[in-house]
C-alpha cells in the first residue's frame, strides 16, 4: 500500500490547485488512474501556524508513534487536558491532518506532511525622498 502524503502549501495561490485539478482530469479522460493527491493551502504563514501549532505537531507525532487511540488516551499520552486535546483534534480534523476510525479512535493517516512555503513577492524599492 502506498503511504499517503499531506501536502501543505503556504502562499501558493489558487493557480497551483487549479493546475493540479486539470492534470487529474486529463489523466481520467485518458482512462488512467490518477495518483492520489492530498493537499491543503493557507494564504500565509500566520494562518498555517494558527492551525499547526507546536502542541498539535506533538499530537500528530504521538499518533504516528503510538497509532490510533481515543482522545482520552491521547490526552493521557501527551499529559494534557482532555478538553484541549479534543479541540486540537477537531481543528486538525477540519484541516484533514487527523481522522477518526469506525470506533471513534483518532489516527494520523499520513506517513508524511510536506510543507511548501512560497515567499512573498519582492516589492519594488522606493527611492528616498
Amino acid at each position: 500500500m502506498c503511504e499517503r502524503i499531506l501536502n501543505v502549501k503556504v502562499g501558493a495561490g489558487i493557480q497551483r490547485t487549479l493546475d493540479n485539478a486539470v492534470r487529474v482530469m486529463e489523466c481520467m479522460e485518458r482512462g488512467e488512474e490518477p495518483t492520489p493527491y492530498f493537499g491543503i493551502g493557507f494564504a500565509d504563514m500566520g494562518q498555517m501556524l494558527a492551525v499547526f501549532t507546536p502542541r498539535r505537531w506533538e499530537l500528530l507525532a504521538a499518533l504516528r508513534e503510538h497509532g490510533a487511540m481515543s482522545i482520552a488516551a491521547l490526552a493521557r499520552q501527551l499529559g494534557r487536558d482532555y478538553k484541549n486535546v479534543h479541540q486540537d483534534v477537531d481543528k486538525l480534523g477540519a484541516w484533514m491532518a487527523v481522522e477518526k476510525d469506525e470506533q471513534g479512535r483518532v489516527h494520523a493517516p499520513y506517513a508524511e506532511i510536506v510543507l511548501d512555503v512560497r515567499l512573498p513577492q519582492r516589492r519594488a524599492a522606493r527611492a528616498p525622498s
